[in-house]
């Protein structure tokens, strides 16, 4: 077998021109290919990031029946000893509750709809990142703070300020009437303008006494940092809840639209490698094609002197190995520094491509992702399709007249 490797490991340079043209096509296919597909991976992994730590969170634990209805009716009760052991199961991860309904908000004339959420200020602001965002004023400093943040379009449709009172009406729970005058203390920007123009935010001692809701939640969100945690905690509460009082809800779904959004793009992008996979195997082929015709008086003039075929097609299979492992490894390397670069200096949309991206509340920059899975997946695919082609040959040697090879 050594012998086998180093005979066809010298065939393959001696014609140096066309092992250096085949290696560089299975490179090249490697290459793009994993660019490609970083690309793709990256910019999904941003998006799905911005979004769930936007405000959905990876997962989020309702009582049984409250995504299907979402009123302030179907709450759940809000234990400490109850968080407290939630948190337990997922690895002692924070939990953020929060208490959401809508109401009328209103200055002298003018009313407008908005969404009420009533937030424990500090773990919201580890989960979200909602500090950041007030432009104005500034964030809860106490989660016993009696204050409002209102959203800027809010602001401006009301003409508030900060400093300013809103009057917020709504329907409580189970019917009651909700009605509160609160002081503005800061004003926060969203990407989105129709976030913009909807959310409000107070302390939840304080929602909960608006809507008449006193220790209630109408979600618990997990504060999980990947979607491989998210798989292993919501598969851990369905386990130990009582899934007849709860339900346990992952990011697919509490977004199913970015969901389904992600499985199209990533049917789109299939189709394009599977055009570039095509086309990469015309080329081999016709890579493999030239070698087998230019070496057909060799093949003949081996086997006509008593080489055994089964000893030849071994040979020229082992030649056509090496040159797709060599390129597939190639194209592995050169497409490593494309990639890293992507992924420290990410691709930044300007002008109204990045304008679309903020109105979806979502950064307007793509980076690639850095994944050994998808360098070896690529390389296996282009290594196999050359393997493949090597058929070829081994069916040409296998049927090969001597005599009329050798007259060619």
């Amino acid at each position: 077998m050594i012998k086998w490797l180093i005979l066809a490991w010298r065939n393959i340079w001696r014609n140096k021109r066309r092992t250096l043209i085949s290696a560089a096509s299975v490179a090249f296919a490697v290459m793009f290919a994993i660019s490609m597909s970083s690309l793709q991976k990256g910019g999904w992994d941003r998006m799905l990031n911005n979004v769930v730590h936007f405000y959905f969170g990876y997962a989020q634990v309702h009582a049984d029946g409250y995504w299907e209805e979402q009123t302030i009716d179907r709450s759940m009760e809000l234990h400490p000893d109850s968080l407290a052991a939630m948190s337990a199961l997922i690895g002692n991860k924070p939990i953020c509750p929060r208490l959401e309904s809508f109401a009328l908000a209103s200055t002298g004339p003018i009313t407008m709809g908005v969404l009420v959420s009533g937030i424990d200020p500090g773990p919201e602001d580890s989960l979200t990142g909602l500090a950041e965002r007030v432009v104005k004023g500034q964030y809860f400093s106490d989660a016993a703070e009696d204050g409002v943040l209102v959203a800027k379009g809010i602001a401006e449709e009301l003409e508030l300020e900060v400093g300013d009172t809103m009057v917020l009406l709504s329907q409580g729970y189970h019917g009651v009437s909700a009605a509160g005058k609160y002081p503005i203390t800061g004003l926060v920007s969203f990407g989105s303008p129709d976030l913009n123009k909807l959310m409000v935010f107070m302390p939840l001692h304080t929602a909960q006494y608006f809507f008449g809701a006193e220790g209630r939640a109408t979600s618990l969100v997990l504060q999980l940092e990947s979607t491989k945690e998210s798989k292993a905690a919501v598969a851990t509460l369905r386990k130990n809840l009582d899934l007849s009082t709860y339900e346990v809800l992952d990011w697919e779904q509490l977004i199913p639209d970015l969901v389904s959004a992600r499985s199209l793009d990533a049917a789109g992008n299939n189709i394009i490698i599977l055009i570039l996979y095509l086309i990469i195997a015309f080329g081999l082929f016709g890579t493999v094609l030239m070698m087998t015709k230019e070496r057909e008086y060799e093949f003949g003039v081996l086997i006509a002197i008593g080489m055994k075929r089964r000893l030849l097609t071994g040979v020229v299979w082992i030649e056509i190995l090496f040159l797709a492992a060599v390129g597939a490894f190639v194209g592995m390397l050169l497409a490593f520094p494309i990639v890293w670069y992507f992924h420290v200096n990410p691709i930044v949309f300007t002008g109204e491509m990045a304008d679309a991206y903020i109105q979806f509340g979502v950064e307007p920059i793509i980076p690639t992702v850095v994944e050994a899975g998808i360098f070896i997946q690529q390389g296996m695919i282009i290594f196999g399709m050359a393997l493949l082609m090597a058929l070829y040959p081994l069916i040409k040697i296998s049927t090969l007249s001597p005599v009329q090879s050798m007259r060619h």
